[in-house]
């Protein structure tokens, strides 16, 4: 159990305020076009790390309280609700005035995985930048570690990846605009 939740808070970290975001190939108008014909999922946030892998690729509605704007680009927020998380990240800057409002998010959601050939690129990619200058010995240190962890976590869930989601930001609406402060 405490392998898990370690893999989970590891899942957040990693894709906090990462500069990247992975492209799914669609934009959110042609998914939004799809959707429209069909009924759109809502999932709640506490369940969205068991239901994500069925709708990867798909737009979901979530409901949930914004916990946070990224404040490098605004372009990633943070839902919350029922002691769960997920994050969000959008092409076009998020309005931070959404921060501490409920609202259901509308999104298409993304899967990273991790897998061995992933490790390997990596190790790759640190020793290189290491070599050159880039990273410093914590720094590759830091990256030895993470890939071991990675591992580790497959070898202890008997899996050949691990899968990470989040969700591409198509739009939200809010249910209760957060109390202004007196």
């Amino acid at each position: 159990m405490k392998k898990i939740v370690f893999i989970a808070i590891v899942a957040i970290l990693f894709t906090a305020c990462s500069e990247n975001t992975k492209k799914t190939g669609e934009n959110a108008e042609q998914a939004t076009e799809a959707t429209e014909a069909t009924d759109i999922e809502e999932i709640a946030v506490v369940d969205f790390e068991k239901a994500a892998a069925s709708f990867v690729g798909k737009e979901v509605k979530i409901k949930g309280i914004v916990d946070h704007v990224c404040k490098h680009g605004g372009k990633k927020l943070l839902l919350v609700g029922d002691g769960a998380s997920l994050h969000a990240y959008a092409e076009e800057r998020i309005d931070e005035e959404v921060v501490g409002s409920e609202i259901i998010l509308a999104g298409i959601v993304e899967e990273k995985r991790i897998d061995e050939a992933t490790c390997l690129q990596m190790e790759e990619d640190c020793m290189n930048s290491h070599k050159e200058g880039v990273k410093t010995d914590d720094e590759m240190e830091a990256t030895k570690h993470q890939v071991e962890f990675y591992r580790d976590s497959m070898k202890t869930a008997g899996v050949e990846h691990l899968s990470f989601y989040s969700v591409k930001y198509v739009s939200h609406e809010i249910v209760e605009q957060k109390k202004l402060e007196e």
